[in-house]
This record gives structure tokens, C-alpha cells and sequence, in this order.
């Protein structure tokens, strides 16, 4: 399908929300007009509709290669399409982490086959891996990833010379996960001390806690205004962390930006007796006061970009004792959903949730003609209907993984479409899968 003309959409792009139709031709966006007559292979009435910007999810787990039980690049990309995500930056803990060029490179070849949404793979950092680091094509690879805090995987960086290194030389944005490992470390040993291996998920928060958030994302901002550093915090979920950040020049002049994920705008410690290890996430969801100056941050233009750190386990997995059960959870079918609800709530506004999760992203990592809707521009394009309700249940559930956090919620809104580099990937709960997404591109000058 190399054309498709939208008709009668109610646009929402750059601050603005009005009525236009929308022409697409050979994955671009050709026109935007109040009215468009020109014959296309496919026409979609938008009337009653809400046109966005495609999402662009900064942080998700997909867990190919090697750990594809949980999820995989098929599986996930359409979840993540039929949830109004487009674009994705997938992270390097898979099986073998993604730590050469080599690794990283068969990552995009998996996808090149298998996404139907568009694509980028971060670059992992370790101890040891520098000189690999560094031949990092900043135009076609979204950045570098440093845990320093442990996760799933085993990619702690938690050397200070080489983090002084990586901080010093790397030209290209560094995403970094934090939490400080000590820290955990000593609270978690006081907790087995005081409840040995019948430790509960309510105390995850406590263990994981806000002062190991606040400690190691302090000491990267450090590092990075040391030395002019690029650097994307991911997952902020604590409100002492805002303070690390500023609202007071343009999102295009900064160098240190922020994330926060739609799980710490969610959830609070008070969902934990009922939903227990399934929003078991590192870092912690914490106190319902963290959480609402989290999304304070958000609307104040503190924290940049809203993402999901979609990171599927299996049931079986997910439902272990706390000390076995991992931390993540699959959230990309949800996510923009889960923003719409906020919409509806008075909590944020189309223009917000558009500019968090397609325009920022786009900034943020300087994506070539990808995040709005303007001519000249990929036609990565959402359709809402605002007015139809989704009730999440595991019949319609496209994670691999086969749960959700939103099992039995429903949300006040649908996505109807999904186009991907101009081709109707999704349609009305129906798949179009004979086109892959296209790998994403970056401009280099930080």
C-alpha cells in the first residue's frame, strides 16, 4: 500500500488540536489539509477519531535473543503497535547482553525481519567493554545503556573509573538505570535478618529504596555535568530525584533530561497487598506521594518523556515467592491508554501525553523526521476513539507473556489504527504484518 488519505481527523500535534485531513504517500506525510481530494490505495474516515503522533517508547525489554520464553521482537513490537507505540529503543540485557558491535547488529537483523514497529537497540556498557562502547554509530544506534543498579541481567557498572570513562569520552547520549548497590544490598540484608526468605513484595520499596534511587542518579548527573556528558536518566521514581532536573530552558538545550515510566504514574505501595510481585519493578513502585510528584514533574516539563520499561516475565516466573519472583512487567499495549485515562481524569492534556510520548522522545535523541505530524515528516500515526471503552482480560492480551498489570481495567478509550513508516500496520484489532517497521535514524551533534 503506497497511499492512504485519513479524512475528517481531529489532529493533536505541537500544542495544537484541529480538524485536518492527513495524505500519505510512500511512508510519508505528503499533506495536511482541511480538505484533501486526492484518490489514495486506502482511505480511513476519521470522523469522531483523534489523531497522534505515533508513540516513541524509549525504554522496552523485548528479550530476544535468548530469553525469548519471556517475549520477543514479533510478539512485543505488535503489542507495543496495537497499544499506539510505533517506535521503539529496546535495551542491551538479552542473552548474550549486547556489549560488541557485533551482538548489537544481529539485534537489528532480527528486527529488520520481525518488528512491525520501527526500531533502535541501545548499546550495553560494562566494566570492560569501553573500546567496544565507542565505535557506536551515534546516526544509527539511540545511545548507550548503563545500569548502575543490578536488574534482570548481569550488566552492573559499578566501577568509578570506568564510569569517570565511559562519562568522559562516549560523544553520544548515555540512558542510565540508578540505583545505588550498596545501598540496596544493606537493606536487603537487614529485611532477611528481621524475616529470612519470608520477605513480602509491600517491602520491595523499602529494600530498593528512595534513597538508592536518589544516591546513584545524583552521583550520574554528577559525572555528567563533570564532564559535559549527554545523559537520559530512565524510570525516575522518586520526588527528591526531580530536583536533579530543570524546567527552565528548553527541552532542546538540555543536557541532562529525565523519564518516567507510566507504572510510578500508576501504581503506588498501596497496590501491593492486591497485585503483589506483578508490579514488583526495579526501581520500586513506591509511596502515592512519590507518584504524584512524579507526574508533577511531568506536566511541569521537569521530567521530559514518558516511556513503559515494558519488561515481560512469565507467569510462572511472576508468580514465585518475592525473593525469587523477578521485577518487570509487559506495559506497551497499555501505555498510551493508560496516559488517555489520565486525560480523562483532568490529570493531563492531549497535547501533554502527545508532547511526553512522541514529541520528547523525537528531542531527546535527535530522531531524524520521526515524532510529529508534519509534511516531509515518516507517517508514524495513531488514531483514538476517545468515546470507546478497552477492557483489558487475557483474551486480548498480545504479550507473549499472556498477563497484565491492567487485567480487569478498563480504560475510556480504544486505538483504532496504527500506520508505521506509512504502512496500516494495525487496523480495528487486525494485523497487517507483510511490512516490517524501519530502523530508526539520529542526528550525531550533541
Amino acid at each position: 500500500m503506497s497511499s492512504i488519505l485519513i479524512k475528517a481527523a481531529t489532529i493533536v500535534n505541537e500544542d495544537r488540536i484541529f480538524a485536518s485531513d492527513v495524505f500519505i504517500k510512500d511512508g510519508f506525510i505528503e499533506q495536511i489539509a482541511p480538505s484533501v481530494n486526492i484518490k489514495a490505495d486506502k482511505e480511513i474516515n476519521a470522523e469522531g477519531l483523534h489523531l497522534l503522533p505515533g508513540c516513541i517508547d524509549d525504554q522496552v525489554h523485548f528479550r530476544e535473543p535468548g530469553l525469548t520464553h519471556k517475549a520477543d521482537i514479533f510478539s512485543e513490537s505488535r503489542a507495543a503497535v496495537a497499544g499506539g507505540i510505533t517506535s521503539f529503543m529496546e535495551m542491551p540485557n538479552t542473552v548474550p547482553n549486547t556489549v560488541t558491535q557485533e551482538l548489537l547488529e544481529e539485534k537489528y537483523s532480527i528486527a529488520a525481519k520481525r518488528s512491525l514497529a520501527n526500531y533502535s537497540f541501545f548499546m550495553g556498557a560494562t566494566n570492560d567493554n569501553l573500546e567496544e562502547v565507542l565505535k557506536t554509530d551515534p546516526e544509527r544506534v539511540c545511545g548507550i545503556k548503563i545500569f548502575m543498579g543490578s536488574s534482570t541481567g548481569n550488566m552492573l557498572v559499578d566501577n568509578e573509573k570506568t564510569l569517570e570513562s565511559i562519562f568522559s569520552t562516549t560523544p553520544m547520549l548515555i540512558a542510565t538505570h540508578c540505583e545505588d548497590e550498596d545501598t540496596i544490598r544493606r537493606n536487603m540484608e537487614v529485611f532477611k535478618e528481621k524475616y529470612g526468605e519470608n520477605i513480602r513484595s509491600e517491602m520491595h520499596p523499602l529494600i530498593r529504596s528512595a534513597e538508592a534511587c536518589y544516591k546513584s542518579s545524583s552521583f550520574a548527573v554528577e559525572l555528567a555535568k563533570k564532564h559535559n556528558t549527554r545523559l537520559h536518566i530512565l524510570h525516575i521514581s522518586t520526588g527528591k530525584e526531580t530536583e536533579l532536573f530543570t524546567n527552565t530552558i528548553p527541552l532542546r538545550d538540555k543536557k541532562i533530561t529525565a523519564e518516567a515510566c507510566i507504572h510510578h504514574l500508576w501504581f503506588s505501595d498501596e497496590d501491593y497487598p492486591e497485585k503483589g510481585n506483578w508490579i514488583k519493578w526495579n526501581p520500586a513502585v513506591k509511596t502515592a506521594a512519590e507518584r504524584e510528584a512524579i507526574f508533577k514533574a511531568v506536566i511541569d516539563g521537569t521530567i521530559d518523556v514518558i516511556a513503559t520499561d515494558h519488561a515481560p516475565h512469565t507467569v510462572e516466573e511472576k508468580s514465585k515467592p518475592y525473593l525469587q519472583a523477578p521485577s518487570g512487567g509487559p506495559l506497551v499495549q497499555h501505555s498510551l491508554l493508560a496516559m488517555l485515562q489520565f486525560y480523562h481524569e483532568g490529570k493531563i492534556s492531549l497535547q501533554q501525553i502527545v508532547e511526553k510520548m512522541a514529541h520528547n522522545p523525537s528531542i531527546c535523541f535527535k530522531l531524524k523526521k520521526r515524532g510529529f505530524i508534519r509534511e516531509g515528516y515518516y507517517a508514524d500515526i495513531v488514531l483514538a476513539d476517545l468515546d470507546q471503552r478497552t477492557t483489558v482480560s487475557k483474551s486480548n492480551i498480545l504479550s507473549k507473556c499472556g498477563w497484565s498489570p491492567f487485567e480487569g481495567y478498563t480504560f475510556n478509550s480504544r486505538i483504532t489504527h496504527s500506520i508505521v513508516s506509512g504502512h496500516l500496520a494495525y487496523e480495528n484489532g487486525q494485523f497487517n504484518d507483510s511490512k516490517s517497521g524501519e530502523r530508526l535514524m539520529f542526528h550525531s551533534n550533541y
